[in-house]
């Protein structure tokens, strides 16, 4: 690759292996990845099924020629073309049973990838994957996409820094209602993988969005987890996989926090929010606003942070990932893109020959992902004993 000053003087080359016809999160990756004119897609193995990979291609506008029947056709066949025409990074965006065979191959092949979550099916999976990653010199981003909003980087730096002060308390909660029936009966795409454990693990809303909001929290304090207990129900009969769970975290600095998650509750659609409390003050943030995060202290006025890269209270990390002026509306796309750039400027360095962070990047990276594996495995390990506690330190959890 040719690089000038640290910098790619092309496109990145990206692949999707996923987002055929009737997928939303595919459209999303894509969508992402070239907002910042930084990447373009240039193939891809669209779907398990061959006919739909082909028919899906046109809509992304890959050439024929480079909308591959399968992800082993296409990671061979981009293996053999020059270099100066291969991909440069693949991203995953099909069902949790198939990220490790997808993502293992194209890190054994040499591609950089962004995958998304949860990171594999199981565990196991996951460190194996980890594995792979550290044998390697590719760049692995894992798509926790919240953590790519302005005010959340705003408020993980805040508190890094100790504006905060001791983080005591941390509330996470992610509410959905879509799944109040069995949308899986009627073969809803979505929901038929979501809840079925040969497909979508050994959770299910917990696998699914507790995990964004577990993430949320490590990501934005840096707390470090010790024990978890959690309960995991199933309300809607007949249905294989949790809808509902709340978890209650022992920080190893002696704080507490809170996981709940629902995909049963009327109304709500999306409404991941976090509160955060700090001996020194504490905030909350909520993704359905994202614009605005609310840092409280006591004997002052409450303060109303919002998104503005060129307001004073902004700090690097949060002024850095914005695009627009404040009161333009920056959300989910945006966000996600987010995860992208940051992982772009990695595979930079790579291309360049220069060391990158393998484990502090700014984006969730593959040991982010295993930590939310062990963070399923744990939880339903500790529902199934009626709330147990159990351990939640990963030896992968970045400090």
């Amino acid at each position: 690759m040719e690089t000038t000053n640290g910098s790619l003087n092309r496109k990145l080359r990206m692949a999707l292996v996923g987002g055929g016809q009737g997928s939303f999160i595919g459209r999303v990756h894509a969508t992402a990845a070239v907002l910042d004119n930084r990447a373009a897609l240039v193939a891809g193995a669209l779907s398990s099924n061959p006919e739909r990979a082909k028919a899906s291609a046109p809509a992304y506008d890959i050439a024929e020629s480079r909308a591959y029947t399968s992800y082993q056709e296409m990671l061979d066949t981009e293996s053999s073309l020059p270099e100066d025409q291969r991909i440069d990074f693949v991203s995953v965006a099909t069902p949790n049973f198939t990220h490790f065979e997808i993502a293992v191959a194209a890190v054994r092949a040499g591609f950089n990838v962004i995958c998304d979550k949860p990171l594999t099916f199981d565990l196991a999976q996951a460190e194996e994957l980890a594995a792979a990653v550290d044998e390697s010199d590719v760049v692995f981003a894992v798509s926790h996409n919240y953590t790519g909003y302005p005010l959340v980087r705003q408020a993980r730096e805040m508190i890094l820094n100790g504006e905060l002060g001791e983080i005591q308390a941390i509330r996470s909660n992610y509410i959905q209602g879509w799944l109040r029936t069995r949308l899986e009966s009627e073969d809803q795409k979505q929901a038929a993988w979501r809840t079925d454990p040969s497909r979508s693990g050994a959770a299910g809303c917990f696998g699914d969005i507790a995990t964004h909001a577990y993430n949320l929290g490590r990501y934005m304090t840096g707390l470090l987890p010790s024990e978890v207990s959690c309960h995991l129900k199933t309300f809607e009969e007949g249905r294989q996989l949790d809808d509902y769970g709340t978890a209650i975290i022992r920080y190893e600095n002696g704080g507490l926090g809170s996981v709940t998650a629902s995909q049963i509750s009327h109304g709500r659609e999306n409404d991941l929010f976090i509160e955060i409390d700090g001996t020194k003050g504490a905030l909350s943030w909520r993704q359905e606003e994202p614009n605005q995060m609310i840092v409280r202290c006591n004997g002052e006025p409450h303060k109303i942070y919002t998104r503005d890269p060129n307001a004073p209270f902004m700090n690097a990390s949060g002024a850095g990932a914005c695009r627009l002026p404040s009161g333009h509306p920056e959300a989910f796309f945006e966000a996600f893109a987010n995860v992208y750039r940051s992982a772009y400027d990695d595979m930079i360095k790579r291309a360049a020959g220069e060391e990158f962070d393998r484990v502090n990047s700014v984006y969730p990276n593959v040991n982010d992902g295993v930590e939310g594996m062990y963070f399923i495995e744990q939880c339903v390990a500790s529902s199934a004993e009626n709330g147990a506690w159990v351990p939640l330190r990963h030896s992968r959890a970045r400090v």
